[in-house]
């Protein structure tokens, strides 16, 4: 039985010739190396990311909620807090999925290096492990499953959020879409900061805060571990998302023109009103110790974290005003931040950075 290359070429033996040259890797528009030849490696941080990620594997049932199922049925929470509860339950379940289609419809195919390629199947995985997280939330708290997952159709703040990333995939998702023009790039750019930047690095943060204010008062213990091993994922993603960006950049410095930088900020301008509008909803009175005024200084904190990592100019100037978050959340320690070694979230593999 005889075998063809991807060409339909029969290979002669010691094919030298097809063995690929790390340096010819491109992150985009890479016609001449094989995408299905992993090794060698030329971006060592894309499999670093894969490697993270594999050892952080979790899957939520692992979790107790039977706490959280006796609060959520007794009456020590209040009617706010399980508004916010409810919002971002609503919020999370949908948009994990967006993220996830993202990457399977419309980011996986331009992206031409198969380290990458790698690390964004594992991301995949990932963002259907953080949907499952909310159906088994759901399912536990005895839940209505359609008014939580059709929450982004029903409430204005969550809908105009999603709306706002949709409009990111919609070229992309078109057949005919492809970077090989400057447009192209420039588009693709736009789409992983929508989705990396925005998405996974300002839309999940202030969710992430509310949520572990009730762990931090020893309440809803199960749903807040959950959302820290969410945001662990997350913080890799954030991370990969980054480094991709500013990786695509390097590779095509033509294509970060002052005029996309504008676009860049004016999308995260965006993001910032709207995920303070969604805050404002969650949190129409002051409970936990949060109030809505309180995430204008933090959304536009980390705001400004993710405008300087890919390299442009901080916007707001304003404070972290949650210095409690410290080692569970403090942005200022992304890149680190499995370093306190969290043992119960470990699987066989070791958190040994």
């Amino acid at each position: 039985m005889s075998c063809c290359n991807a060409t339909g070429e029969r290979p002669t033996s010691h094919d030298l010739s097809k063995r690929i040259n790390p340096e010819d890797k491109r992150l985009i528009n890479c016609k001449s190396v094989d995408v299905n030849q992993l090794m060698p490696l030329k971006y060592q941080w894309a499999w670093e990311h894969y490697l993270n990620g594999c050892a952080n594997h979790w899957m939520p049932t692992e979790v107790p909620m039977q706490r959280d199922v006796e609060l959520w049925k007794s009456n020590r929470l209040t009617p706010d807090e399980r508004r916010v509860i409810m919002r971002n339950l609503g919020f999370f379940s949908t948009a994990e999925s967006l993220v996830g289609n993202n990457i399977v419809l419309a980011v996986f195919k331009h992206v031409t290096n198969p380290e990458c390629r790698q690390y964004l199947l594992r991301q995949a995985f990932e963002e259907a492990i953080h949907t499952h997280t909310f159906h088994y939330i759901v399912e536990s708290l005895s839940l209505d499953q359609r008014e939580v997952f059709n929450m982004y159709h029903e409430v204005n703040s969550i809908n105009d959020k999603d709306a706002f990333e949709m409009t990111l995939t919609e070229d992309l998702a078109n057949p005919n879409f492809t970077t090989d023009s400057l447009e192209g790039i420039q588009k693709f750019i736009k789409n992983l900061v929508g989705f990396y930047v925005i998405m996974e690095g300002i839309f999940f943060y202030s969710g992430f805060v509310m949520m572990l204010s009730f762990k931090r008062q020893n309440r809803m213990v199960g749903i807040g571990e959950q959302f820290e091993y969410i945001m662990r994922d997350e913080s890799i993603h954030l991370n990969f998302g980054i480094d991709l960006i500013n990786g695509v950049k390097e590779e095509n410095p033509e294509a970060w023109t002052s005029e996309l930088q504008a676009e860049i900020l004016a999308m995260i301008e965006k993001a910032v009103e709207l995920e303070i509008a969604y805050a404002q909803d969650c949190l129409p009175t002051g409970i936990l110790g949060l109030n809505a005024n309180v995430f204008n200084e933090y959304v536009e904190h980390i705001a400004d974290r993710r405008l300087e990592r890919i390299g442009m100019k901080s916007r707001w100037g304003s404070r972290n005003p949650f210095p409690w978050l410290g080692e569970t959340i403090d942005l200022g320690k992304e890149k680190n931040f499995f370093e306190t070694r969290v043992t119960e979230y470990q699987k066989t593999a070791s958190l040994d950075w």
